[in-house]
């Protein structure tokens, strides 16, 4: 009886023993694939991709064969993210990662690096069939996505980079194909190109940029140029439009098109939109002291600033810290930006403009606004793009457009500022058509606050510099060639 006993003892431990051994390696097996994988959306991440891309790339030398990687940015998605928050964010990336494997060949590999970046291991292939595989991935991306009651759009850029001839490391490939798809987003997004070697100097260049960016605030390195906006035909001056520069220490001064994009992706554009918005508002009520009491000074806003949702706070903090009356600020968005999520913007501008801030609707002109949204936007003034200012001559299409922009205007009750004027006679045109107000390089070029100058009206007088109210006229030289505005 003993010995039984014994026995079934023996006998039961083993069975405990061997369940406790299977569940420690199922744990262990999980542990593993928790490690080898991204855990939103269950792709593998960096570290396998690594490992995939160096046995691709042994196999490929034993096989004298190639093989390619497709680097993936999504268009759009810190906006959906800043706008809608990060639990849709996330929905989204889990959509977007659904629809990459679902495209993949069984042969291939497709992983999350992290945020919005996938890469795709295509083994073997050829340029053809990546060029190919490059515009299916475009394709199914930027169909539009259905999360949370929402319908969210985005795009993707793809950098192309070909084992061996751009690379012959996994490093050197991800790099490579990481420089491709930075040129797709600087050439307008939502496209793939493959790597070519001149990309590298840019790359990093604006890798070097993105990092100065992030200490550019501290370091004081940013300012505001102000350009003049001119009661039509000839003044007086009735407001300035605010436009940041970067003095950076190695490259001098910046425009904006050098490093906005680079500040929309690292997640800094809130924070330098912020500053804008202040140093616009010290600057404006140092102008009220000095006896220019009645200017306004118009601010631009980014399409994530105006998702964000500090913005009202932070327009209402940087008036209150000035003591500025709201009725002389001018919160200037773009067509394409008001209608990105229609009623988000109303939402926000309605309240901007309960404020008592003025809205202007920049670039009017170029984007895809119906007029059933327009007469619904709590805008005082319509910016008439400088495109159709450009080739304005008696009798041409750019003339019947401005007057129709003009009646719009006039219907909604709005002021009608043109931009890009650089002519008398668009000058003389403009106002005869019944432009509010004018902006341009005839008028005055943007300048720093202390220097600021504004050019010939045309009228054979200048009208004047921002000093104070008795000051020295300097007019600029219409010869020189135009900055970036």
């Amino acid at each position: 009886m003993a010995v039984f006993a014994i026995a079934l003892i023996v006998s039961m431990l083993d069975v405990r023993t061997n369940k406790l051994a299977s569940s420690l390696d199922e744990a262990n097996n999980e542990l593993i694939k928790l490690a080898l994988h991204d855990n939103l959306t269950m792709l593998p991440n960096r570290i396998l991709l690594n490992d995939r891309i160096d046995q691709a790339i042994y196999r490929a030398e034993r096989k004298k064969g190639g093989f390619a990687i497709l680097f993936l940015d999504l268009d759009g998605f810190k906006a959906v993210n800043d706008m809608h928050g990060h639990h849709v964010g996330d929905l989204l990336l889990r959509e977007i990662a659904h629809r990459l494997s679902a495209i993949k060949r069984e042969e291939d590999t497709i992983a999350r690096l992290g945020g919005d970046e996938f890469v795709l291991l295509m083994e073997p292939d050829s340029p053809e069939n990546s060029a190919v595989l490059a515009q299916r991935l475009i394709d199914t991306i930027e169909q539009p996505c259905e999360i949370a009651n929402l319908l969210l759009h985005v795009s993707v850029s793809i950098g192309i980079a070909i084992y061996p001839q751009d690379g012959h490391s996994g490093h050197e490939l991800m790099v490579n194909a990481d420089a491709a798809m930075y040129h797709v987003k600087k050439q307008g997004r939502n496209g793939y190109r493959f790597f070519e070697r001149r990309m590298n100097a840019e790359v990093h260049l604006q890798m070097q940029l993105k990092q100065d960016l992030r200490r550019a605030i501290q370091r004081h390195e940013f300012v505001l140029h102000y350009q003049p906006k001119v009661k039509a035909p000839d003044g007086p001056v009735s407001g300035m439009e605010a436009l940041l520069r970067w003095h950076h220490p190695q490259h001098g001064l910046l425009s904006p098109d050098r490093f906005l994009p680079l500040a929309e992706s690292s997640g800094m554009i809130i924070e330098i939109g912020n500053w804008v918005l202040d140093q616009a508002c010290r600057q404006m009520k140092v102008w009220s002291e000095l006896g220019h009491e009645e200017l306004t000074v118009a601010v631009n806003l980014s399409t994530v600033q105006l998702g964000s949702s500090s913005l009202v706070n932070e327009v209402r903090l940087a008036l209150e810290r000035h003591a500025l009356p709201p009725s002389r600020l001018v919160l200037e968005i773009t067509e394409s930006t008001a209608m990105g999520d229609a009623e988000e913007s109303f939402s926000v501008l309605n309240r901007l403009s309960a404020l008592g801030v003025s809205i202007s609707i920049d670039d009017f002109g170029s984007g895809y606004s119906s007029l059933l949204y327009l007469k619904r936007l709590p805008a005082n003034e319509l910016k008439i793009d400088r495109g159709f200012v450009r080739e304005l001559k008696r009798g041409s299409d750019d003339e019947a457009i401005v007057r129709a922009v003009i009646a719009l205007g006039k219907t909604l009750n709005m002021k009608v500022v043109a931009e890009g004027v650089e002519t008398r006679e668009q000058q003389a045109l403009l106002a005869e058509l019944g432009c509010h107000s004018l902006q341009g390089y005839l008028l005055g070029r943007p300048s720093a606050p202390e220097t600021l100058v504004l050019g010939n009206s045309g009228s054979g007088e200048s009208v004047g510099a921002l000093a104070a109210p008795s000051h020295t006229v300097t007019v600029v030289n219409r010869e020189e060639q135009p900055v970036a505005g």
